[in-house]
């Protein structure tokens, strides 16, 4: 079983890096008491404190508690939620050029977050900056030696073009790995697709599968689906028809026509998952209706008992709608 014809792997990454970079582009979340404890008398409020407030949608209460411990501890992390504040225009009228001061002041002490939205700045254009992934690199790639996974993998899709960056595949490789090993799903994702296709680094089958599983294991649905035909084809990792039926399955309710195609296959076939001829018709129906057409699955339904299909296609339409 093999998958659609794929467009080309830097388009692929910049459309889902799109949503990704814009959301890391706000400070990471930090862990929020319920119940922050009052600071003592004449202390300034916990950065964590903070930080429930603004996670709260207490914006208000975030800027007076993160001016009190800049003003009082000159603390890096309230900096930066001072610049997400003035950058968003969230509690406070939105200023992008402040934001900018703000970042700049905690990036000086070291605040990877702050040093990241700088770079993003760049890349963005904001704040009276030049749209320039050249000047945005350093930036990445200082917050990337902090640790900091969006600033990795921002730096991988610099180095397939993206954002204007200049090509360089086995630079994107390295970093889509450093923000893998961090955690990353993205990345995952996009370091086992180069891994599988041999995109600027020698292909390793075994090696993206499992990079792909960790991305699919994150509900990654991208990477569920190109795992769940690895493993179907027993492709660098042992074959499992039923944890492909089960993968396909997974994307296929969460709308993914491809997987929604390749679940119906598998139903009508009765391979990784008990046959059933009416189910495999209605994925198929309602993988058509989202424009995923296949001639083999069409003359399957064609040539269905009458009441079998017109369930199928009930159950089709009851889905889309």
């Amino acid at each position: 079983m093999n998958t659609a014809p794929r467009v080309l792997v830097a388009a692929c990454l910049l459309a889902l890096a799109s949503s990704a970079a814009s959301a890391q582009n706000r400070p990471a979340p930090r862990p929020a008491p319920a119940q922050p404890a009052p600071a003592a008398r004449g202390e300034p409020p916990s950065v964590e404190s903070a930080y429930a407030a603004y996670q709260r949608g207490h914006y208000l209460t975030a800027f007076r508690e993160a001016t009190e411990r800049v003003e009082t501890a000159a603390d890096p992390i309230s900096m930066t939620l001072l610049g997400e504040l003035h950058s968003a225009g969230i509690g406070v009228p939105q200023n992008e050029q402040r934001a900018l001061g703000w970042y700049r002041l905690a990036a000086d002490k070291g605040d990877r977050n702050a040093i990241f939205a700088i770079g993003m700045m760049h890349i963005e254009g904001r704040a009276g900056l030049a749209r320039d992934p050249a000047q945005a690199r350093p930036y990445f790639e200082r917050a990337a030696g902090l640790g900091h996974v969006a600033a990795a993998y921002n730096l991988g899709l610099l180095a397939l073009g993206g954002h204007g960056g200049e090509r360089d595949p086995q630079g994107a490789a390295r970093w889509f790995r450093m923000a893998a090993d961090l955690g990353s799903a993205d990345a995952q994702y996009a370091y086992g697709t180069m891994l599988k296709d041999g995109n600027g680094i020698p292909a390793d089958l075994p090696q993206a599968a499992t990079y792909l599983g960790r991305a699919a294991a994150q509900d990654l649905m991208e990477a569920q689906i190109d795992y769940a035909v690895m493993l179907f084809n027993g492709q660098g990792v042992a074959k499992d028809e039923a944890a492909a039926a089960r993968l396909f399955r997974k994307a296929a309710l969460r709308g993914n026509p491809l997987a929604m195609n390749r679940l119906a296959r598998l139903l009508a076939a009765g391979r990784g998952i008990a046959p059933n001829a009416v189910m495999a018709a209605q994925w198929y129906l309602t993988a058509e209706y989202l424009g995923a057409r296949d001639a083999w699955l069409e003359d399957y339904v064609k040539t269905m008992d009458p009441v079998q299909r017109e369930a199928a296609e009930q159950g089709a339409r009851n889905w889309v709608r």
